[in-house]
């Protein structure tokens, strides 16, 4: 990846990651709406289960489209003029312990998603679907 020159097409660079997060978050919705169609509403336990599951389909709903929206918005941020900035701000240590915190987020995600990736993959292979 390019290192952004802007920060507009820093935005725009990142605007993956909302993006991203919004499909994964959709496909989180899929899976628990196909899996509450596979419930017996005759059972009461079932019942309740379901009940959690349409509210969980809805709330990740809403939350994928947010997410999806708020890429749109930074890729469409690209061409925005460089405003200036305080160098002094920018070289403290306070931000550079924000963007610590930052990276260590996405490498506690990146971890946690390949151990799940790895899991579903065993997933798939039990239903048939990888080799």
């Amino acid at each position: 990846m390019d290192v952004p020159s802007t920060c507009g097409q820093g935005l725009a660079a990142h605007s993956v990651l909302p993006a991203k997060l919004g499909g994964l978050t959709a496909a989180v919705a899929n899976v628990l709406e196909t899996h509450a169609k596979a419930l017996d509403l005759e059972d009461e336990n079932a019942k309740q289960e379901h009940v959690v599951y349409q509210r969980l389909v809805e709330a990740h709903r809403q939350v994928a489209t947010q997410l999806l929206a708020t890429g749109r918005e930074m890729a469409g941020y690209r061409d925005l003029p460089m405003g200036r900035h305080d160098p002094n701000l920018m070289a403290s240590p306070e931000v550079a312990e924000i963007f610590e915190k930052f990276v260590q987020a996405e490498q506690e995600l990146l971890a946690l998603l390949q151990e799940w990736v790895e899991q579903d993959q065993t997933m798939l292979r039990d239903m048939g679907r990888m080799e």
